[in-house]
């Protein structure tokens, strides 16, 4: 996605030169006159990556948008504009945290190699960010990436219901993140050291399950040859998330119940209940309230588990947080491939085209794709998808490959290889060994 620039200046003959001057660089850009809707720019939007302001302005002083700007995102790098009297001022813009200032007069050029420098530096900010989360363990930090509105209400709530004991009901359509938040929700709070379970409540025989959660006594049931510990005890003094809760059988939804109302569990075959301590997360992608309606919920349930609820938007209700995204996996998988890239400009615009149905999710695996089809330093649209689009038409999403009982894994890799290779003998001229040393062989 092209690199966002409010421009901020009270004379119309420069701020449309910078508006034109930019466009045509590649930047998307905004222009506004004062400081007044220079704050609501960056209020109302999702952060800009540089901001250029002058320093005189009729309703206040650049400085009022340099602070507004770092406090909406402190990775946003300021230039400022400044006549010869107002240096003094713009060296002290640059100690409150602005890039760099150029004077009046300015050729094109000079701002254009200012401004790359300065997004230069957001890049490594960015990036710096994302390591020093790394190095600190922060894994769920590292993935939670987002710079929108509502998934940062999001992330508040996490941090302000982290170490609450309170049940807590994660909702949203497939691919959102609801595991991530759940291990945000424990990593952030006073049981981060404590075990992290998941089980998926769809994914267990319901014969099964009372014995997954709560565990067995040796000869409890036919099979039962041992004695084994329940997903419940395995999380005690930490979090259990038990994931796609709607799929619960209706036979264990008052068993459940019980364990969260009175905190004791009962193994299959036991005569004792064991007290636990263990903070309960639900996640599901169905319409709760739904199911509550027509009976194939308890109520009572629900209403135990929904004492919170976050709700994960799809990503088409936060579209700012794709570029974001698709750049943060484009730098994990080039790092697992060992190849370094970046999206051409057209690739981001394929991606910012795209519904995702799939969600994150799916985003994530697109860029893996693409990751492991590229074969210079930059993504291109035919490494996200099967068939490149028709000019002025995007392209409709990649297909899945085909696993079904006739697929034939050996002859689509020879297709895919074939692909490939004849796309590294259009890139190379025909040259048969330019070609082979392109893909590594």
């Amino acid at each position: 996605m092209p690199a966002r620039v409010l421009v901020c200046d009270d004379e119309a003959g420069l701020r449309e030169m910078l508006g034109v001057l930019l466009r045509r660089a590649g930047y998307q850009v905004t222009l506004v006159e004062a400081v007044e809707p220079a704050l609501v720019a960056l209020r109302d939007s999702a952060p800009f990556d540089a901001v250029i302001t002058d320093l005189a302005l009729p309703d206040g002083t650049g400085m009022d948008v340099l602070t507004a700007a770092r406090d909406r995102d402190d990775g946003t790098q300021v230039v400022m504009i400044t006549a010869y009297a107002t240096t003094e001022q713009a060296v002290t813009a640059m100690r409150l945290g602005a890039y760099d200032y150029i004077q009046k007069p300015f050729r094109n050029h000079e701002m254009l190699a200012l401004l790359d420098k300065a997004l230069e530096k957001r890049a490594i900010v960015d990036e710096n960010r994302i390591l020093r989360e790394t190095a600190l363990g922060k894994e769920h930090a590292r993935r939670l990436v987002a710079r929108s509105a509502s998934m940062e209400r999001v992330l508040d709530l996490v941090r302000r219901i982290a170490s609450a004991r309170t049940s807590v009901l994660i909702t949203g359509e497939s691919g959102t993140g609801k595991e991530m938040i759940a291990r945000a929700l424990h990593d952030e709070g006073d049981r981060k050291g404590a075990p992290f379970v998941v089980v998926n409540c769809g994914a267990i025989p319901e014969t099964l399950m009372e014995s997954e959660l709560f565990g067995h006594e040796k000869g409890a049931f036919t099979g039962a040859t041992g004695k084994k510990e329940g997903l419940f005890l395995a999380a005690h003094g930490g979090t259990l998330l038990l994931d796609e809760i709607g799929e619960l059988p209706a036979s264990l939804q008052v068993k459940l119940l019980r364990a969260l109302q009175e905190r004791l569990v009962r193994p299959v075959g036991a005569a004792k209940e064991i007290e636990i301590d263990v903070r309960v997360v639900a996640a599901t992608n169905r319409d709760m309230e739904a199911d509550v309606q027509s009976g194939a919920f308890r109520q009572d349930l629900f209403y135990r588990l929904n004492v919170i609820r976050i709700h994960l938007p799809p990503l088409r209700d936060r579209t700012e947080d794709i570029p974001l995204l698709a750049e943060h996996f484009l730098r994990k998988h080039g790092a697992l491939a060992n190849k370094r890239l970046s999206f051409s400009a057209e690739a981001m615009r394929w991606i910012l085209a795209q519904p995702f149905p799939g969600n994150v999710r799916e985003l994530e695996n697109v860029v893996e794709r693409a990751v492991t089809l590229a074969l210079g330093s930059r993504v291109m649209p035919e490494d996200l998808l099967l068939r490149a689009p028709e000019p002025g038409q995007v392209a409709a999403p990649m297909q899945e490959v085909p696993i079904d009982a006739d697929f034939d894994i050996d002859a689509w890799l020879a297709d895919q290889e074939k692909s490939l290779l004849v796309r590294a003998l259009s890139h190379t001229g025909g040259n048969q060994t330019a070609a082979a040393k392109l893909l590594g062989t």
